[in-house]
């Protein structure tokens, strides 16, 4: 093991001991430990922070500015051990604030992702990345618990999904309705039949019987969505995270048509959905033109009965 990457290992641990989840540093500074070392490179420069931050190419801004973000703060502990140790400076790439756009999905699309996974992968893949799919697409669940369910946290007898440690280690329980209790009972007889030796409790497995990796999900993800989507000109291009956002807005949308008490009901979505507080959840109005516009129909007709 190389010096550098004794010493990343080093700072992630520190910095879990300190009460930092670091999910994503800790998937992408060991990427860029293995960026620097394919070029047999062994001290951080500014050129090449500023060279791995920027993939992919076509990659958003924003994205880029938080991956710069992680090796500013990684060169900042590791210059205190190396003098060598450039600090990227900050505003080369300064960290965006907006939120990205989300991408809302049809039905079509998800049907087209999941048909893709099916018809390019092999059994067990194919219907591991498809059942995962479907069930963001129907729980707005953050793709990191899906990953981290064992089958424990299953309860197909019950319908209920537990996430132990989601964001902010908050756990909940996710109630499910029977198509979709049907869809995981069908992928655990499949991947029972197929995994000869399991080696983890995951739910989800790969073919080896061990638990998916977060960044080999997003690329297989991405590459269904490059071949099946062609988003609108000047749209970013389709995430994981946006089956989350199109959960979202459907579940508002449904309930504006329906003449129902949004504002009552956001606790629950929010508790679903697990976020801190109801706040979080109201950004999902801005993020669809229809349910913008249904939210503002709504204040007009509450401020017509009033006036």
């Amino acid at each position: 093991m190389s010096v550098l990457r004794r010493r990343l290992d080093a700072y992630l641990a520190l910095r879990r001991k300190l009460g930092f989840k670091l999910q994503r540093a800790g998937h992408l500074l060991p990427d860029f430990v293995r960026y620097l070392e394919a070029r047999r490179r062994s001290v951080i420069t500014t050129a090449l922070a500023l060279e791995w931050a920027k993939q992919p190419p076509d990659g958003h801004p924003a994205w880029w500015a938080q991956r710069y973000a992680m090796v500013h703060a990684f060169a900042e502990h590791l210059v205190l051990l190396d003098p060598r140790t450039q600090v990227p400076p900050r505003e080369l790439l300064p960290t965006a604030v907006r939120r990205a756009s989300p991408y809302l999905y049809s039905d079509d699309d998800i049907a087209r992702l999941m048909a893709a996974a099916r018809a390019r992968m092999s059994a067990l893949r194919g219907e591991t990345y498809a059942t995962i799919i479907g069930l963001l697409a129907v729980t707005g669940m953050r793709i990191g618990e899906v990953i981290a369910l064992d089958r424990d946290d299953v309860d197909l007898a019950a319908g209920v999904l537990v996430v132990r440690f989601g964001k902010f280690r908050r756990s909940r329980e996710i109630p499910l309705h029977e198509t979709a209790v049907s869809a995981l009972r069908d992928y655990a007889r499949l991947r029972d039949r197929s995994v000869s030796r399991v080696r983890s409790p995951s739910f989800f497995l790969s073919s080896k019987g061990t638990r998916l990796f977060y960044n080999n999900v997003h690329y297989e993800f991405h590459d269904l969505v490059r071949s099946e989507i062609v988003p609108s000109s000047g749209h970013a291009r389709p995430r994981v995270h946006d089956l989350r956002h199109t959960f979202a807005v459907r579940t508002l949308v449904g309930w504006y048509r329906d003449g129902l008490d949004v504002d009552a009901l956001m606790p629950r979505l929010s508790t679903y959905l697990g976020h801190v507080a109801p706040s979080s959840t109201y950004w999902y109005l801005t993020a669809s033109p229809e349910l913008f516009a249904l939210a503002a129909l709504r204040v007009d007709r509450v401020h017509g009965r009033r006036s």
